[in-house]
């Protein structure tokens, strides 16, 4: 097996629960390993343009939300384009207190079937994009504490195993279960792919929204236009400094006073090494 000589963080996270989680492992594998870190963000849609490639010499510490308990449908073209070349890889899921369901079973399978091997995988909890209160400010201290503990078992895997079969991890193995659907009281789906923010009087048109939008939907002439979908990362609501965007749908908030609701829970993070 080739020596590691560079830890790479890699990741999707519109609101940065993701890339806490994840540059905290690589930096962590980079320290115990001795090997150089390096970051890249394939949040926005610049960052796309890029195929990510990797070499046999990298381990790559590969994070993504989740969403539905899946990963991202929207991600999916831009995954399948990766060249792994034999790179090691640990496949991690946020998710926002609920399940991460399929999502890592998911984004295990994407990276293997792009060239990379799979040694190791983690679950963990994030606060929920649709709110402020379901896991805040998660990840926190506690989670950041098994992320030591995530690289330190990771960094002796290394070290003294073959390496030889791509990690497991639970879930449902392909043809994976279809995306999560909320219902109401009546047991109706509840469809909010199509709802997106409105903007309220407090917006000073500092196009942040606009700028930070991983889908690019927010037009940068008129932040209160969408030019494309939604997909309610909660990047434009969550980093807005004025609090100018919110939903007001009724479908979309019955959804997401029902999570908080129900979900009141420390949901724990989850480890496969």
């Amino acid at each position: 097996m080739t020596r590691i000589n560079k830890i790479r963080a890699v990741y999707f996270s519109p609101t940065g629960t993701t890339r806490k989680i994840t540059t905290a492992t690589a930096k962590g594998l980079a320290k115990r390993l001795k090997a150089r870190f390096e970051e890249y963000d394939f949040t926005l849609p610049k960052a796309r343009m890029r195929t990510l490639q990797f070499s046999d010499s990298n381990l790559v510490v590969f994070g993504t939300p989740v969403y539905a308990g899946r990963v991202p449908n929207i991600l999916l073209p831009y995954l399948n384009t990766i060249q792994g070349n034999g790179a090691l890889v640990i496949p991690i899921v946020l998710f926002g207190n609920r399940d991460y369901d399929d999502a890592l079973i998911e984004l295990r399978d994407i990276l293997e079937n792009n060239g990379l091997h799979t040694i190791a995988a983690g679950a963990f909890v994030g606060e929920h994009s649709f709110s402020r209160i379901l896991a805040k400010d998660r990840p926190d201290t506690r989670d950041l504490n098994t992320v030591d503990e995530f690289v330190r078992k990771i960094s002796e895997k290394y070290e003294t195993d073959t390496l030889l079969h791509p990690v497991f991890v639970s879930g449902t193995p392909y043809p994976y279960r279809n995306y999560y659907t909320p219902r109401d009281r009546q047991g109706k789906p509840v469809d909010i792919r199509k709802v997106k923010p409105l903007t309220n009087d407090r917006c000073d048109n500092c196009k942040l929204c606009a700028e930070v939008c991983p889908m690019g939907s927010i037009s940068h002439d008129n932040v209160r236009e969408f030019t494309g979908i939604c997909i309610k990362c909660g990047a434009c609501i969550k980093k807005c400094p004025k609090q100018a965007k919110y939903y007001e749908d009724a479908g979309y908030l019955y959804h997401q006073h029902e999570l908080e609701e129900g979900l009141t829970r420390r949901a724990e993070n989850t480890l496969f090494i």
